[in-house]
């Protein structure tokens, strides 16, 4: 419970709801918020338009927790978000969607964001750090959407790679 994992989450039937900058910015503001409130440590990022990379650290020794109210606010927030934005042209499909995957859900009330699972994997040594961080980086690469890590604004290849910590600040020790 104290070491580093590697996860990976997904918004329900994949879709692509990170595609403005608002919706980045709620998961970019609660990771912050949880940086600093929740003793969460973050090596390494990407938010792509369906999913999220992560390798973190519980500094409170509770990564399920950690991962728990982190999904369960970003829910919130992103889905009233996707409600209030009158220019968001698939706003009622993807309500309807998540309304469809919360009403297949007994733990949901109304409307699911997230896929329940997440699959974290221990980092237990350097060389899986490296290969975890290679294949959050390499994703937006592997998905077309860059040529260079470096130049996907949502990941911690930026961090790394040009000591960027504007959009999200990790912990590079």
């Amino acid at each position: 419970s104290t070491g580093a994992y590697f996860v990976s989450f997904a918004t329900v039937n994949w879709i692509d709801v990170f595609t403005r900058d608002s919706y980045f910015g709620n998961i970019i503001e609660s990771l912050n918020f949880c940086r600093k409130n929740k003793a969460m440590e973050i090596y390494g990022y990407c938010i792509m338009p369906s999913h999220i990379h992560l390798i973190f650290r519980s500094g409170n020794g509770d990564p399920s927790g950690l991962m728990r109210d982190f999904k369960g606010f970003t829910s919130k927030k992103m889905i009233q978000t996707i409600q209030e934005n009158t220019q968001e042209s698939r706003r009622e499909w993807m309500l309807w969607m998540m309304e469809r995957a919360g009403k297949k859900n007994s733990n949901v009330t109304n409307r699911q964001f997230w896929q329940q699972d997440n699959h974290p994997i221990e980092i237990w040594s350097l060389k899986v750090f490296e290969q975890k961080l290679d294949y959050i980086h390499y994703n937006p690469v592997e998905s077309g959407f860059v040529t260079d890590p470096i130049d996907w604004k949502y990941s911690s290849a930026r961090n790394y790679g040009n000591n960027d910590q504007t959009i999200l600040e990790i912990d590079l020790n």
